[in-house]
């Protein structure tokens, strides 16, 4: 599955690096990101390429499935992830460029509901979780491999509501396939990062989880040891500048 997985990335990549009459720097260095970043990336690379420059190709997936991707060997010049542990197994596999890794952002996890509910439920220890489901389920990304929803699972143990709600989870593979879950009424209820609820206009958020609820959630940037790209070192610096700060802020993300 992986190898089939990684050879479809790698025709992907060859189509990007194909184009007619395009030159290396002309494509922009290639970026592998967290699905929760797209939109606050999107402009950011943007803001980039207002500057004269090529425009980044991004990438978007969960960061274990880009983590495995670059483990085994798909070339792109820069990783930025939702989660540490999956940038440790790359820095471990050796993939990542030496002295290029930093902590680029951090986020809150949220309750969300779709936006026609009004209903409200501040995340506690014993909150009424189950009850407002309603016999619903409730979406969230995949707890066995997915950052979000690992940090999740953690909150819900944490404050000892867990147990109540396992059976009636409605796993998906990212982080903005939950959110889509909640978008289209098709889960009453969903965890997602403030980012993400941010990014919608058909949820709203009926509850913030205490950041003491789990583990701090950062997303560490790092270049590829396969990355070429001229622009990369530029646009990784670029990523920490205030222009882009500010964006990621307006998009409801942490910046340090």
């Amino acid at each position: 599955m992986m190898r089939a997985l990684l050879l479809l990335f790698g025709y992907w990549v060859a189509a990007l690096t194909m184009l007619p009459g395009a030159s290396a720097a002309e494509r922009g260095p290639l970026v592998l990101a967290a699905s929760s970043l797209q939109g606050a990336l999107d402009e950011v690379a943007d803001a980039w390429a207002a500057k004269g420059h090529a425009r980044p190709r991004l990438s978007y997936a969960a960061s274990s499935a880009l983590a495995r991707q670059i483990i085994a060997g798909a070339p792109a010049d820069l990783f930025i992830s939702a989660d540490e542990g999956w940038m440790d197994a790359a820095a471990r596999a050796g993939r990542l460029r030496s002295g290029t890794r930093t902590v680029l952002l951090g986020n809150q996890l949220v309750l969300i509901v779709p936006r026609r509910r009004a209903v409200r439920l501040d995340p506690a220890p014993g909150f009424a979780l189950a009850p407002m489901l309603g016999g619903g389920r409730l979406a969230l990304a995949d707890p066995g491999s997915v950052p979000a929803g690992r940090y999740a699972r953690v909150a819900l143990h944490r404050l000892g509501v867990w147990r109540s709600v396992e059976k009636h989870l409605a796993p998906a593979e990212n982080v903005r396939a939950a959110l889509a879950l909640v978008e289209r009424g098709a889960a009453p209820a969903g965890i997602v990062y403030a980012s993400d609820a941010y990014a919608s206009r058909r949820v709203r958020v009926a509850g913030r989880f205490p950041l003491s609820s789990h583990p701090p959630i950062r997303y560490p940037a790092a270049l590829l040891k396969t990355s070429r790209h001229r622009d990369a070192a530029a646009f990784r610096a670029f990523l920490r500048s205030s222009p882009a700060r500010a964006i990621f802020r307006r998009h409801g993300f942490r910046t340090s």
